[in-house]
C-alpha cells in the first residue's frame, strides 16, 4: 500500500468514525418532553385541536385582560396568542375601588371549543354572577363577540352534540345539564336544567371532601364521557370519569387516576391518533401546574397513565422553555406596530389606562399615581407576570426621581402573603425598603437611605421540591447586588387562589401625580446562588 493510498484509507476511516460519533451525539441530543409541561400557574386548562394546532384556555381570575389563550403544535411548547376579554366588567371589586377587591374570584374555569369555523371560549364569574360566551372566527387576532347571562354555571363544559344541539354540563357533586339556544348566546327558552349524575363523587368513596367539579365533557366513538375532579377526605385530588350512551344518562363512573394529586382536565387526541389527558397539580406557591398523561383505551374506557402513574417523560418533543411564550423579559421599547404591552403581562384587577404609558418616555414603562391607596394589595395598576419553576429571578431598573411624599414603588411578589422591595418617600427623603406580609401583616424589614435617582431590584424564587423561598436584592449600579437578610417563605393562599407573580407597582398614600419609570423587566429561569448575609 503506497503512502497516498494509506493516507486515503485512514482518512476514509476517520471520516466514517466522525460520522458515527456525530450520529451518536445527535441521537443523544434527541430529547423528550418532561412533566410538568408548564412549570407555572396555568390552572383549569381546557384544550381543543383544530387540524394540527392546539389551543388552550385557562384561569387567571382577577387579572386583566382575562382568559388567556395559548397555542401549540406539539402539546408541549405553548405561546400566549390572545385573551378572551380586556376587562370582564366595571365594578368596585374589579377596579380595586373603595377598599373592595375580587381576589380569588373574577372569571374561573373556562371551556374552549371549535365548531363550524367558530371558536367558543366560555367562562363564569362569581363576582358578577354571570356566565360568559366569547366567540370569534380568528382566535389569535379576534375580534370577539360576547354574550352574558345569569346564573353563573359553575365549572361548566360547553358541548356541541352531533344532532346540532348545544349544552353546558356543570355543577359540584350534583352534575347538571342545560341546553343553549341555536346562537349559543343564552339558555334555550323553555329549557329546564336536568340532573344527569346525582353524586359524581361516589366512585372515589363515601368520605367526600371536595365534591366532584371541574366538568369537562366529550364524545368519543358515540359514547359520552365526563371528567371531574374530587378530593376524598384524607386522600388526594382524584380524577373520576363517567360515561353513558345517551347525554342524559344513565352514567356509570370509575376512578381514573390517583397520583400525586394530578387531576382536573380532559381529553385531547393528536393528528396521529394518540390520546392524552391534560391535568394540573397543586404545587405550592408557584401555583397549579399542567401535566400531560398518556391515555390508552380499554373496553371503551380511557385508561390514564402507566399502571396508574403519571410518567415523568413523555413521547413528545422536548420543551424549548417558557420564554418568551409564557413569560418574557421586556425592555419597554416599542415600534409603532408593537402592542403597548406584550401578552405575557396582565394587570392586577382592572387598570386605569390613563395612568400608565410606554410612549411618554420611549423605552420606559411609566406608572403614575392618580388616587390614594391604603396598601400594596389595593394599589391600582400593578403590572404582573407569572413566576416559573423550578427557579427564577425577576429584576428591574427604576427611575424614582419624580416620586412624591408618601409614594411607594418597586418590584413585588404578589399573593396574599406578599413580599416587595422598592422605594418609599417620607417627606423629602427616599429609602429602599423591603416589606414582608408572610405573617399575614405587612412588616417593614429593611430601610436603607437612597440619594440617587436610579435603583435596581431583583427577586429570586426557589420552588424546587416545594422550598417556596424568595430572596430580595437591591443594587445601586445594576452590577453589585446586596441581599436582604430575611427570606420570604411563600405560601399559596385560597383567598388569592393564584401562584405568586412578579409585580411592578407604584402607589400613593398622601399625594397624587408622582410617577416612576421602569427601564426594563428581566426574567431568568435560574436562581441567584449568592446567599444572603446574616
Amino acid at each position: 500500500m503506497t503512502g497516498d493510498t494509506l493516507f486515503k484509507h485512514l482518512r476514509k476511516k476517520i471520516v466514517v468514525l466522525i460520522v458515527i460519533l456525530l450520529g451518536t451525539s445527535a441521537r443523544a441530543q434527541v430529547k423528550q418532553a418532561h412533566n410538568p409541561i408548564i412549570f407555572a400557574d396555568v390552572p383549569d386548562l381546557s384544550v381543543v385541536r383544530v387540524g394540527h394546532t392546539y389551543y388552550m384556555s385557562s384561569t387567571t381570575m382577577h387579572m386583566s385582560p382575562g382568559v388567556p389563550i395559548m397555542k401549540s403544535t406539539d402539546l408541549v411548547n405553548w405561546k400566549l396568542v390572545n385573551y378572551a376579554y380586556d376587562t370582564l366588567a366595571s365594578s368596585d371589586e374589579l377596579n380595586l375601588g373603595r377598599g373592595k377587591s375580587t381576589y380569588g374570584r373574577g372569571s374561573w374555569a373556562s371551556s374552549i371549543r371549535h365548531h363550524k369555523g367558530i371558536y367558543y371560549v366560555t367562562t363564569f364569574a362569581q363576582t358578577t354572577g354571570q356566565t360568559y360566551i366569547f366567540t370569534t372566527r380568528d382566535i389569535e387576532r379576534g375580534p370577539w363577540k360576547r354574550a352574558a347571562f345569569k346564573p353563573a354555571y359553575h365549572d361548566h363544559s360547553l358541548f356541541f352534540d352531533d344532532d346540532g344541539r348545544v349544552y353546558m354540563v356543570y355543577g359540584a357533586g350534583k352534575i347538571k345539564l342545560i341546553e343553549l339556544d341555536e346562537k349559543v348566546s343564552a339558555i334555550k327558552p323553555g329549557t329546564m336544567e336536568q340532573v344527569i349524575i346525582a353524586n359524581a363523587s361516589s366512585p372515589a368513596g363515601e368520605s367526600e371532601g371536595l365534591p366532584a367539579e371541574g366538568s369537562q365533557f366529550f364524545k368519543v366513538n358515540g359514547k359520552y364521557y365526563l371528567f371531574n375532579i374530587t378530593w376524598p377526605k384524607g386522600g388526594m385530588r382524584t380524577v373520576v370519569i363517567h360515561r353513558a350512551d345517551k347525554i342524559t344518562g344513565p352514567y356509570e363512573g370509575r376512578v381514573a387516576l390517583q397520583d400525586r394529586g394530578i387531576a382536573q382536565g380532559g381529553l385531547i387526541d393528536t393528528p396521529q391518533g394518540s390520546w392524552f389527558a391534560y391535568l394540573f397539580r397543586d404545587y405550592g406557591s408557584v401555583g397549579r401546574i399542567p401535566y400531560l398523561v398518556p391515555v390508552t383505551w380499554k373496553d371503551e374506557w380511557p385508561v390514564l397513565g402507566n399502571n396508574g402513574k403519571v410518567p415523568d417523560v413523555l413521547p413528545l418533543p422536548a420543551s424549548n422553555g417558557l420564554m418568551p411564550g409564557v413569560v418574557a423579559s421586556d425592555e419597554f421599547t416599542r415600534s409603532k406596530k408593537d402592542p403597548a404591552l406584550p401578552l405575557v403581562w396582565q394587570w392586577n384587577h382592572n387598570p386605569d389606562n390613563t395612568l400608565w404609558s410606554v410612549t411618554q418616555r420611549p423605552g420606559f414603562l411609566r406608572l403614575e399615581t392618580g388616587r390614594l391607596d391604603s396598601s400594596f394589595l389595593f394599589a391600582q395598576n400593578t403590572l404582573t407576570q407569572r413566576t416559573i419553576g423550578p427557579q427564577c429571578t425577576g429584576s428591574v431598573a427604576l427611575d424614582v426621581s419624580q416620586m412624591k411624599e408618601g409614594d411607594m414603588a418597586g418590584l413585588a411578589l404578589l399573593q396574599k402573603k406578599y413580599g416587595l422591595i422598592g422605594v418609599k418617600v417620607n417627606a423629602t427623603a427616599k429609602s429602599i425598603v423591603m416589606v414582608s406580609a408572610e405573617s399575614g401583616t405587612a412588616e417593614e424589614l429593611l430601610q436603607v437611605p437612597l440619594t440617587q435617582s436610579t435603583v435596581y431590584f431583583k427577586v429570586a424564587c426557589d420552588f424546587t421540591d416545594l422550598k417556596d423561598i424568595a430572596t430580595f436584592y437591591y443594587s445601586l449600579d445594576g452590577k453589585s447586588w446586596t441581599p436582604v437578610n430575611t427570606h420570604l417563605k411563600m405560601s399559596y393562599t385560597l383567598p388569592h387562589f393564584m401562584g405568586y407573580r412578579f409585580g411592578l407597582f407604584n402607589f400613593a398614600t398622601k399625594k397624587t401625580g408622582g410617577y416612576v419609570d421602569f427601564d426594563f423587566f428581566h426574567i431568568e429561569d435560574h436562581l441567584i446562588v449568592q446567599e444572603p448575609h446574616h
